[in-house]
């Protein structure tokens, strides 16, 4: 009986906490410097970003290392 309510509980707590504000954390006029590609997780991002498009033109195998783009064509 007391795990029914305590599980409950559990349950009503994550349901209440899921219901947070819904602006973004990081401002739009922020996530310009989160983009830049110093901010990668890579030692030399510039040359891994050359290097990927040597990979694609290369094996034709575009987009096959997860690239940038919404959908919208604005690649």
């Amino acid at each position: 009986m007391k795990a029914g309510r305590f599980m409950l509980a559990a349950a009503a707590l994550a349901a209440l906490t899921a219901c947070g504000p819904i602006e973004p954390w990081v401002k739009s006029y922020e996530r310009e410097n989160l983009a830049d590609p110093i901010m990668a997780f890579d030692r030399n991002p510039v040359s891994t970003a050359y290097m990927d498009h040597v990979f694609e033109a290369r094996e034709a195998a575009r987009g096959a290392t997860g690239g940038a783009g919404g959908g919208c064509g604005c690649n």
